[in-house]
């Protein structure tokens, strides 16, 4: 069986967050766990990190690839990303449902295609999800 190549990678970088959700590592794994989830994808595993005295890291394996999410709570800052291998999964339903947890006051976000040769860098619309 041949697999292809093609992935999308979608990155945004979010102001003005909460200071109280970005300092929870293990509310924004679960977070995390629910976008994978909302996306279609699989997850392998999850790692994260709560940081001394503000901040967290949370990484998701997943089979498609990865979501990851690194927070600066002092500033109002978190740096998204997740990426995709295939058709299948849309990485971009991930990231519309983390920035609807999140709601922040401005976003920032490019989305690369993939694996066809040279890169090609989108601007994507970030839509609003209804959180169940």
């Amino acid at each position: 069986m041949e697999y292809s190549t093609f992935g999308r990678h979608v990155a945004v970088d979010t102001w003005g967050v909460d200071f109280d959700m970005l300092n929870d590592a293990e509310f924004l794994q679960a977070q995390m766990v629910e976008a994978a989830e909302a996306c279609g994808a699989t997850v392998m595993s999850v790692q994260s990190k709560q940081f001394e005295p503000q901040g967290a890291t949370v990484l998701v394996l997943l089979s498609e690839s990865h979501l990851s999410i690194h927070t600066y709570p002092e500033r109002g800052f978190a740096a998204i990303d997740c990426y995709t291998c295939g058709e299948t999964v849309d990485p971009q339903l991930a990231i519309d449902y983390l920035v609807s947890v999140l709601k922040p006051e401005k976003t920032y976000a490019k989305k690369l295609v993939r694996g066809l040769g040279e890169l090609t860098v989108e601007t994507p619309e970030l839509k609003q999800t209804e959180l169940v």
